[in-house]
């Protein structure tokens, strides 16, 4: 395939499951269900584009009518790696499958992590232990404005998060303290990422700020951003996902502050026909939502990315491949506040040759994702997965 001729455009709604995995309850999250859930919670879902497409053939959503002629193949993918975190499913849909889960911490971290972290920082830390983001600051960020000690905690994800007060503790001091605990978080205490969480405001009243970063650990070996670049295509991401890549096999990257930003920025990257693979990864179902069991605002999210997806597919490139997908779950009607071990959502389309979608089943890995975009750029394809690039002629 000639490099610029065809495109594909990913859009990954993070957070967006449709039913536990085989393997759920050995994560405590038998009965997730994060799509079901929410649209029972709510009344039901009103998603017009997503279920012409066939969204209501992959799982029996209430509110969505299945599609008798879909326009997209649709189906739903197994996660076969180990653990239900935002890079372990990243990786895995861009190629690579771990066998071993990145190590969590709910009691908090062990006190050779923290006493080397309070070392390398000069001063004490408060917390170590698993929390939410927000009850976390609710319950110590007075303390760390009086004290100027940086708030360590982690989830049920495999996360070193440090917060800090922007008026107390500079951005670049704050991201200088993440790095030298991506530097002690090594060996069997490899976390997945170090991430900063900046926030402002007073007691009573703090916000997280958009200028969160994250310190991911490499890809052990090349992913599916490495082929395309070393092939000669150009990649470029939206939302956290060069994070994960820590950079690597990306073009160009741009940070989102939110949902309705990175669509925005897929609306023009798309405009200008530049670049051969888009990838957006659409945070706020899972940042504002999943983790804070609001299911209303998760369904409203989805709705509102529905009617910009109804604008966008009629501004699309014929031949152009459009793939809709997700990392993991995160159910906001479970007593859970983290991540849940769940299949995911598979759409995708050729524009002007999909005559209507095919049912692709259940795929066994992630991976399929990037087989397929490996057929469609023609590409050998490295992963361990199957592609279904023949169902979407």
């Amino acid at each position: 395939m000639t490099k610029g001729s065809k495109r594909v455009v990913l859009l990954l709604l993070d957070g967006v499951g449709v039913g536990a995995l085989p393997d759920a309850a050995c994560y405590s999250d038998e009965g997730s269900n994060t799509l079901v859930n929410l649209a029972r919670a709510v009344g039901g879902l009103r998603l017009p584009t997503l279920e012409r497409l066939g969204l209501g053939l992959i799982a029996p959503v209430k509110g969505l009518t299945p599609a008798s002629v879909p326009t997209a193949s649709y189906g739903r993918m197994a996660e076969r790696a180990a653990g239900k975190d935002s890079i372990t499913g990243h990786w895995e849909l861009a190629g690579i499958v771990r066998t071993q889960p990145f190590p969590t911490y709910p009691k908090g971290f062990p006190e050779e992590i923290i006493n080397a972290f309070r070392q390398a920082i000069g001063r004490p830390v408060l917390g170590n232990k698993a929390a939410s983001g927000t009850a976390i600051l609710d319950e110590l960020g007075a303390e760390h404005m009086r004290t100027g000690n940086p708030i360590v905690y982690t989830s049920a994800d495999s996360v070193f998060q440090i917060a800090a007060h922007e008026e107390i503790v500079p951005l670049q001091v704050l991201y200088q303290w993440c790095e030298m605990a991506r530097q002690i978080l090594q060996g069997p205490h490899q976390v997945a990422r170090v991430i900063s969480r900046p926030f402002i405001g007073r007691p009573g009243a703090f916000q997280r700020t958009p200028r969160r970063k994250d310190f991911s650990v490499p890809p052990p070996y090349p992913t599916l951003l490495d082929l395309l670049t070393e092939a000669g295509f150009q990649v470029v991401t939206v939302g956290k996902v060069d994070d994960i890549f820590c950079g690597r096999g990306i073009a160009q990257a741009y940070h989102a502050v939110g949902n309705a930003d990175a669509l925005r920025q897929v609306d023009s990257l798309y405009s200008e026909n530049w670049f051969d693979f888009l990838w957006c990864t659409l945070g706020d179902f899972d940042t504002l939502y999943g983790h804070r069991n609001d299911p209303v605002g998760f369904a409203r999210a989805l709705e509102q990315f529905d009617n910009w997806l109804s604008q966008f597919v009629s501004t699309l490139t014929e031949g152009d491949l459009i793939l809709i997908s997700s990392d993991h779950g995160n159910d906001p009607t479970t007593p859970s506040t983290d991540h849940s071990r769940e299949y995911v959502p598979v759409l995708g389309w050729i524009v002007g040759r999909t005559a209507h979608g095919r049912d692709i089943g259940t795929r066994k890995t992630f991976a399929d994702l990037s087989c397929t975009i490996c057929d469609f750029f023609q590409l050998p394809c490295p992963f361990p997965g199957e592609s279904f690039f023949l169902s979407l002629q």
